[in-house]
């Protein structure tokens, strides 16, 4: 079965950097474009980035461009996010989450992983 496992959260102060991993399994990673989704304290999920399925096409959310970097190893069925630049503001669970198609110009999300805490904090 299909199964998505984030790591590399935790505190971290603000100005600082982290990188999540997302290992997958039960489905063949290269053809699939994939998603980082976050959750902020007391808020809805919010879509932070996207990767295409040969890592040639990215896009981000406006407040997290320029300080967030997505990219996949497709050898590893390994997706990645770098978080440089970490604000408060960033402070969320961080989800690994599938598209059903490989372009970042599809839609939906058919499998998302259970998350990794980032908190951001002095």
């Amino acid at each position: 079965q299909v199964q998505l496992v984030e790591s590399g959260g935790g505190l971290v102060q603000p100005g600082g950097s982290l990188r999540l991993s997302c290992a997958t399994s039960g489905f063949t990673f290269s053809d699939y474009a994939m998603n980082w989704v976050r959750q902020r304290p007391g808020k809805g999920l919010e879509w932070v980035s996207a990767v295409n399925n040969a890592d040639t096409e990215t896009n981000y959310l406006n407040s997290v461009r320029g300080r967030f970097t997505v990219s996949r190893d497709n050898a590893k069925n390994t997706l990645y996010l770098q978080l440089n630049s970490l604000e408060p503001e960033d402070t969320a669970v961080y989800y690994c989450a599938k598209r059903p198609f490989e372009s970042i110009r599809s839609y939906g999300v058919d499998y998302w992983g259970k998350g990794t805490l980032v908190a951001v904090s002095l």
